[in-house]
């Protein structure tokens, strides 16, 4: 009002009734009046709350405010990452499928030294072993087939940084012993090359497996869970967190609104109680997942619980259909191994090239199915 000089869009924080910070745009403007005098201003203000999150989520800054919970095992589990992110320790990571290994992973790198410097992750469980040791540890061109020129690996990439091993209790035993070595001396070599390469990364681990119960049934080696194991972090599974389902679900319908151009106001307070009861057996992902189809299938502002998948509206029946779905699924597998196997004389190298699959997955599928193989080839073997 004194220069005479509009502001415009100009970021700055409020602070909500409620104490939270909340980023904002401000533009100011002068009313003048038909004689030319100042009668006023007017000021506006835009909330950024939208466009801060994706700039988050495109730069993969997610620090421990990202993480949405009032929930006090949380709050004890926010107290140990406080504490360990500044450190070098090896940090492991046990929660479910869907509770947010891999963001409570960036907000350990985002608390640390190495914040400015990459985080790079791989799931152990989406690669075959020679593709996973590839990926791991980079190539010189004429490593194999089709290694036309050289390619670093993701430790390379995550240099003074973190590198972030999801899954890692579906890792094969046999890579188990070449990830130990470089744990153990934070050295490697690519496929190819015969020189040994110094790595400077941070390393947290994550599995959604008891690796105690896995390391007693021989299938995880136990030298290396005691290395991975020097800080372990216990994510909550949703169903023992309940009082943060209505948080969450406030975030997804902002989430959603924003990219389904949509203005839903709030899930009515009978929707609200049949999605606090559900146990959750995808964690935080299955409740975005229903959220999601809610903004797909219903058009209302307040979403009912009529839009709600059935299996949330009737858990007995949708139990009832699920379990029905795997056992036919299993016994699908398991029939059409069995029938591998017979094929060429129970060599489970040969059963597991004739139905396309990677050794290490055959291997496990068998375990899973409870499927015993004699341990001779013999013409006259049968299954037990």
């Amino acid at each position: 009002m004194t220069e005479g000089i509009p502001a415009i869009n100009r970021t700055c924080q409020i602070i909500r009734a409620d104490g939270k910070n909340v980023p904002v745009s401000i533009s100011t403007a002068i009313l003048y009046g038909s004689d030319g005098q100042i009668m006023g201003g007017a000021e506006t203000f835009r909330d950024l709350t939208v466009e801060e999150n994706l700039k988050k989520e495109l730069s993969g800054k997610i620090g421990l405010d990202d993480i949405i919970s009032r929930s006090p095992l949380m709050q004890k589990v926010f107290d140990r990452v406080r504490m360990a992110a500044p450190t070098e320790g090896n940090i492991l990571i046990e929660g479910e499928t869907g509770s947010g290994k891999e963001i409570l992973a960036r907000s350990i790198h985002n608390l640390s030294p190495r914040r400015k410097k990459p985080f790079i992750a791989i799931n152990c469980a989406a690669l075959p072993e020679n593709l996973l040791e590839s990926e791991l540890f980079g190539y010189k061109a004429g490593a194999f087939t089709g290694a036309s020129k050289d390619k670093p690996g993701r430790i390379a990439a995550a240099a003074e940084g973190t590198l972030f091993l999801d899954e890692i209790g579906e890792m094969p035993l046999s890579f188990q012993s070449k990830i130990l070595r470089f744990i153990q001396e934070r050295t490697y070599e690519a496929l190819g090359d015969n020189r040994t390469i110094h790595s400077d990364v941070r390393l947290i681990f994550a599995t959604n497996r008891k690796l105690e119960d896995e390391v007693a049934n021989g299938s995880f080696r136990q030298d290396l869970y005691y290395r991975i194991n020097v800080i372990k972090l216990t994510l909550p599974p949703l169903r023992e967190r309940r009082e943060d389902i209505p948080l969450l679900t406030e975030h997804f319908i902002r989430k959603f609104n924003m990219r389904y151009n949509r203005d839903v106001k709030a899930f009515s307070r009978e929707t609200l109680a049949l999605l606090t009861s559900h146990d959750y057996r995808g964690n935080i992902r299955e409740l975005e997942n229903i959220v999601e189809h809610c903004f797909v299938l219903c058009r209302k502002d307040i979403i009912k619980p009529d839009c709600l998948p059935e299996y949330v509206i009737n858990p007995a029946a949708g139990e009832q259909s699920t379990d029905s779905i795997k056992q036919a699924v299993h016994s699908c597998e398991a029939q059409l191994i069995l029938a591998a196997l017979s094929k060429h004389n129970y060599n489970r190298l040969a059963a597991a090239q004739e139905l396309k699959i990677h050794k290490s997955t055959f291997f496990r599928k068998i375990k899973k199915l409870g499927i015993k193989v004699p341990s001779k080839s013999s013409n006259n073997a049968t299954p037990t």
